[in-house]
């Protein structure tokens, strides 16, 4: 059968083929998110900077291969099979003619999510309308199935990356990247509605055996280059937090070691530096290389821990762009409902190395229990550690740009330096929790942790009044970063 070229979008003509060029001079080039569209007018984010723009060729014997990566893949993941199933099956397939296929590496796997997809309702069953974060005119892509009893979102595709420590109630954990979503996780190996062991959907791959595996090295300036990637890193972070609007401007306005160039990195570069044989639980610390410096932070439930970091890219759903990816270094925590007491609590339910999202700005406190199906933990003020380099980016002047799409259900009050009409009262707050009918809420009637009441009792009266509770959405205008 004839090969079949396809292009994926980037840029096109002499500065792709100048890209693939470029790539092919490092064993772990880092393929571009294909997000160039900048949502808002903050400068810095993922589409002003092009990387190496996502290029496949169909081989028609049922392999694909990434000619920026060098990754030879199968291109139909069949039907869901487990971990065990997987691996066996990698020993076995014959696809192409090839004998010598493996489950991917989290990072190689991760080298095929596609960040212009659209992130779905999880209670949706309807997908007509959406985008997922793979090229699915090259690889074969299906949805949840509701006949299954699946969630729209359970498109879970497997790696052979365990996480070192557990998640929930001590589950053996396996990461693997949701093509339906655009996250990355750690999934229990027992399926969560007790049918035995979790499934996946799996795809091979084979050749470049050095891709996703780092060679840094401390340049002795405070930065440390990455030889497998060719990007230079800041050796510390930001140590302050920050919402994500601040931490573009940050980045933008950053002078460091001689150079003015530095940049938020786009969430597939921040995943090339993640080191997935480390966690807090195992080795006490970030799951980062150790030449980097990562400060400790006292998490939610009062644990050393550490933090989450933004990313440049945004992660759009169909009804709203404001939120932003992070990847989680420290524990991926999320409030889980006990069956037997109905009581929240906390736990690492994703791992650490996850990727998932943060509002862009707003009051984390709005969120006393995270959000989405697992209760994620929001923060908004995240850390950042910067990059520069990479002989295949290109800063680009005007990428598309959409106005910041907010999201239809409750959107949290948002800082001073973000522009907004005058919020609405806490009336809705205090009637949701007021079980006395005294106009205010008591600490046993309020069902956030104990740092969230305090918060919010500005008085230390031991009641949250009407004016001390969180107040409706605004609308925002996210404000224009300053120019070098």
């Amino acid at each position: 059968m004839k090969k079949q070229n396809i292009k994926i979008s980037g840029l096109v003509s002499f500065l792709t083929l100048r890209m693939t060029i470029a790539a092919a001079e490092y064993p772990y080039p880092i393929v571009d998110t294909s997000q160039t569209t900048a949502y808002g007018n903050v400068e810095g984010q993922d589409a002003h900077y092009a990387g190496n723009a996502p290029s496949y060729q169909v081989n028609g014997d049922g392999t694909v291969s990434d000619q920026v990566t060098g990754l030879m893949w199968t291109r139909d993941p069949g039907e869901k099979i487990t971990l065990d199933e997987a691996l066996a099956g990698a020993e076995t397939c014959r696809v192409g003619g090839y004998s010598d296929w493996r489950l991917p590496s989290i990072k190689e796997l991760y080298s095929l999510v596609q960040l212009n997809g659209t992130d779905p309702d999880p209670m949706s069953a309807a997908s007509g309308n959406l985008k997922p974060f793979i090229d699915d005119t090259v690889f074969k892509f299906v949805y949840g199935d509701a006949a299954k009893n699946e969630r729209i979102i359970d498109s879970q595709f497997a790696s052979r990356t365990k996480y070192v420590s557990t998640t929930m109630k001590g589950d053996a954990t396996l990461f693997g990247v949701n093509f339906a979503d655009g996250r990355i996780k750690g999934y229990g190996l027992r399926d969560p509605r007790g049918r035995g062991a979790k499934t996946f959907f799996v795809l091979y791959v084979r050749g470049n055996e050095a891709y996703g595996v780092n060679q840094f090295k401390d340049n002795g300036d405070g930065t440390v280059l990455d030889e497998a990637t060719g990007l230079t890193w800041m050796k510390s972070d930001s140590v302050e937090d920050m919402d994500w609007p601040t931490a573009l401007a940050y980045a933008e306005n950053f002078e460091y070691a001689g150079k003015s160039d530095w940049r938020l990195p786009n969430a597939k570069e921040l995943q090339s530096i993640i080191d997935y044989t480390r966690s807090p639980d195992t080795t006490d610390s970030a799951a980062i290389d150790p030449i980097f410096e990562s400060t400790a932070i006292i998490n939610e439930g009062g644990q050393k821990d550490f933090a989450h970091y933004w990313t440049s890219t945004t992660h759009a759903g169909i009804q709203r762009s404001d939120t932003a990816i992070y990847f989680a270094f420290g524990r991926a925590l999320g409030w889980m409902t006990d069956r037997q007491s109905g009581k929240k609590i906390l736990m690492d339910v994703h791992g650490a190395g996850s990727q998932r999202s943060d509002p862009k700005v707003g009051d984390a406190s709005v969120y006393p229990y995270g959000r989405g199906p697992q209760g994620d933990v929001i923060r908004i003020q995240n850390k950042i550690r910067l990059v520069r380099g990479g002989d295949s980016v290109e800063k680009i002047d005007a990428p598309a740009t959409e106005a910041v799409k907010m999201e239809t259900q409750s959107v949290p009050s948002t800082p001073a330096h973000i522009q907004t009409p005058p919020a609405p009262s806490g009336a809705r707050f205090i009637s949701r929790l007021d079980r006395n009918g005294d106009g205010k809420i008591a600490g046993s009637e309020f069902d956030g942790p104990p740092i969230h009441f305090s918060h919010f009792d500005k008085d230390h009266d031991g009641f949250i009044s009407e004016a001390e509770a969180p107040a409706g959405p605004p609308q925002l205008t996210l404000p224009r970063a300053p120019r070098r």
